[in-house]
This record gives structure tokens, C-alpha cells and sequence, in this order.
């Protein structure tokens, strides 16, 4: 079993916690918390242990009455790798700390490309990152993009490709963030930091992007064309995407026009929190004109990142090959998704809300 600690409970935090606990390879041996919140209790009552991340307020989880396993410290000593799911920057922080402890550690997106040995993303450089001490899983909208790229360009080659990304404001949790009643560009360059990140896992493909923000917390659209070198029918582009277990082609007689219905079929589907691992692709909006793709997908900005974290902890501690982790994987979180209208046949997923 790989021993497996999660430095930060937070909107990713208590995910991967959860997808850790689901691996029939793995033992989730404890999250951390910097204060005694209702994130700390709920920890707590899903039975895992909690630690706290920073030592000097170890004495503030025992005033308000919540039990504490150790500090991060302790933490460290006991796993064989820890996931770093603390906020953009703290990460960059904790790497010496890490090191001190010799755990080789997973950091987010957040975080900047020099932060790890390598970044991540199992579709696109899984047997790549072996031998690294420390990996970056890249951002929620990289994941995404690599995932969409990653198959086209094995199957036909990419000239060029152009996303338009209208990212969240904020999460649903993130009552500070804006903006409220407003679109902007952001960042105002063009191109943005997303192309260039894509390139840190999927490397000598040509991609520009480009970023605005919306006042929404459920998810990011990308508007997506791609020069192809080899002119595919918009029916084998269709079905390519169709294979991908982390891409889930949306049909149109699924009646699901925006991020709102995908949030409430992934509900009513039984998933945690109503998460999406999966890349949206919208199927009617797949369309091929001469070597140009064109398509729209959507990416819940919480939860595609989770499989990755799972698939980077074994491309740290184990030698099982980029297919198998990715099968288990999935086949423990219930990732790949299919509509019953699509597979004629039932489609539930391992894990439920009720678990």
C-alpha cells in the first residue's frame, strides 16, 4: 500500500483526499488543516486523521475541542509521498519542508513550473515523470486542454491551435473573489500562460490562448479550434474523442446546454459534490471544415485535476505503467463518464454520494 498524506483540505484537498481513500493501492494516512473549521470537522467525520499544518496552532484545534493526530512533521514521517493541495504559493513554501523530511511530494498548478522536477498530466507524459522526486500536477484548464490536444495530435498532428478560455470567477466557496457583475480579459496579454503551461507536459504542439473571467463559480468554457495536418470527418474526430475515458462527449438529445445542467446531471448521477472529472465536449459542436476543428468544452475547475493526483502519486512510488494506473483509477473513482443515451445500457458509478 503507498502510504499517502494530503497537506491541505481544501476545495482540491478533501478530492484527492477522497480519491486516495478510493485506491485499492493506496492508504490515506492523514490531511491537514490550518485552523479548526468546518472543513477540519468534516475530515474528522469521514474518519480521516487530522494534522495540523502549521505546529505553533496545534493548541487552537485542541481549544475548540477538535482531536489532532500530530503536526505535519509527523505527518510526513509516516507516508511514503504527500500531495501539496495547499493555496497557490504556500506550495512553493512547503517544498523545503519536504525536503527536510526527504517525501518526495505532488504539488498543483498553482504553483509555478519550477516548483517540481516535472510537470504532470497522465494522458500526455506519465512514464516521462518517472524518477522524479518531486512533480507538479498542471492547472485545471491545462489538464483539460492536454487531455482534448494529447489525441489529436497522435491521430492527425497539429498545426495550430487556438483556445478561447472564459474562465470562473471563483469557486462556489470563494465568497471574496470577483468579478461580480463583469467580463474581462484576464490576463490582458495575448497569448495567456495557459499555452505555454500545456507545452510543460505536451510538448512541440503550437497553441495560443487566450483568457477572459466571468461572473460564475461553476465551471470554464474553452472555444476550441485546431489546425489539423491531416484532414479528419468530423465523425472520426467525433469518435476519437468519444474513446477517451477522461472525455465525455455530451450528446444533443441529452438536452444539457450549459455548465448548470452538467452540474445537475453529474448530481443526479450520484457524483460527490456533483464532480466532473471528465472534459465536457459538447458532440453538435464538433465540427471539421477542411483541416479546421472546431468544438466547445467545458471543465469543472474542482475535480479534473483529482485522477491526475491519484496517477502522479504512482508515477512516483510505483513502476505500474501509464494504462494500468489510469484504468485503476478510473475504475475506483467511477471516472468516464457515458450517457445512457449514447451506451443503451446502465450507467452508474462505483462511488456515490452516499458513500
Amino acid at each position: 500500500m503507498i502510504r499517502v498524506g494530503v497537506n491541505g483540505y481544501g476545495t482540491i484537498g478533501k478530492r484527492v483526499a477522497d480519491a486516495v481513500a478510493a485506491q485499492p493501492d493506496m492508504e490515506l494516512v492523514g490531511v491537514t488543516k490550518t485552523k479548526p473549521n468546518y472543513e477540519a470537522e468534516a475530515a474528522i467525520r469521514r474518519g480521516y486523521d487530522l494534522y495540523a499544518a502549521i505546529a505553533e496552532r496545534a493548541g487552537e484545534f485542541e481549544t475548540a475541542g477538535v482531536g489532532i493526530a500530530g503536526t505535519l512533521p509527523d505527518l510526513l514521517e509516516s507516508v511514503d509521498v504527500v500531495v501539496d493541495c495547499a493555496p497557490s504559493g504556500i506550495g512553493a513554501q512547503n517544498r523545503s519542508v519536504y525536503a527536510a523530511h526527504d517525501t518526495p511530494a505532488i504539488f498543483q498548478g498553482g504553483e509555478g513550473a519550477d516548483v517540481a522536477d516535472a510537470s504532470f498530466n497522465a494522458r500526455t507524459n506519465f512514464e516521462a515523470s518517472r524518477g522524479a522526486d518531486t512533480l507538479r500536477v498542471v492547472s485545471c484548464n491545462t489538464t483539460g486542454l492536454a487531455r482534448l490536444l494529447a489525441p489529436l495530435e497522435a491521430a492527425y498532428g497539429i498545426e495550430k491551435a487556438r483556445v478561447t478560455l472564459v474562465r470562473r470567477g471563483g469557486d462556489p466557496s470563494e465568497t471574496g473573489r470577483g468579478p461580480i457583475n463583469d467580463v474581462v480579459p484576464d490576463p490582458t496579454t495575448v497569448p495567456s500562460h495557459h499555452g505555454p503551461d500545456v507545452n510543460t507536459v505536451l510538448s512541440g504542439v503550437d497553441v495560443d490562448t487566450a483568457a477572459l473571467k466571468a461572473p460564475v463559480t461553476t465551471m470554464h468554457t474553452h472555444s476550441v479550434n485546431v489546425t489539423l495536418r491531416e484532414p479528419p470527418t468530423t465523425e472520426a474526430v467525433r469518435d476519437l474523442l468519444a474513446d477517451e475515458s477522461r472525455i465525455f462527449t455530451i450528446p444533443e438529445a441529452a438536452g444539457i446546454d450549459g455548465a448548470g445542467k452538467l452540474k445537475e446531471y453529474a448530481m443526479d448521477r450520484g457524483r460527490p459534490r456533483g464532480d466532473l472529472w471528465e472534459n465536457c465536449v459538447w458532440e453538435e459542436s464538433i465540427n471539421v471544415s477542411g483541416r479546421d476543428l472546431y468544438l466547445f468544452e467545458n471543465v469543472h475547475q474542482e475535480a479534473d485535476v483529482v485522477p491526475e493526483n491519484v496517477d502522479a502519486i504512482r508515477a512516483l512510488t510505483t513502476d505500474l505503467s501509464a494504462a494500468e494506473s489510469v484504468e485503476r483509477t478510473n475504475e475506483a473513482l467511477g471516472v468516464g463518464l457515458e450517457s445512457l443515451l449514447l451506451s443503451g445500457g446502465d450507467a452508474r458509478d462505483p462511488i456515490t454520494a452516499d458513500d
